[in-house]
């Protein structure tokens, strides 16, 4: 099987993740990368675009304050949530 390198440029939190990984599990980082961009590219091409959730969201500055909002003062579960999740009273 021939082989072909290829350059990229990743963060240096991912970097550390890949050597963390590697080393944890004793597998080769080339390995381990090209497993991930089989795995990835494979669920790209069977799963629905709609169900794959992108491991980064960019928002604009404005929605980022609503989601700070949202986080510190979080709504009150609907009665429909406290169901779902089995919640009782209130």
């Amino acid at each position: 099987m021939s082989e072909t390198q290829i350059s990229a440029y990743i963060s240096d939190s991912t970097r550390r993740l890949v050597e963390e990984y590697a080393e944890a599990h004793g597998v080769k980082k080339g390995f381990l990368i090209e497993e991930a961009l089989l795995h990835h590219l494979q669920a790209l091409r069977e799963l629905p675009a709609d169900v794959i959730i992108p491991p980064r969201l960019l928002v604009d500055g404005e929605t980022a304050e609503r989601l700070r909002g949202r986080v510190r003062e979080p709504r009150r579960p609907t009665r429909a949530m406290r169901e779902l999740f089995g919640e009782r009273g209130e």
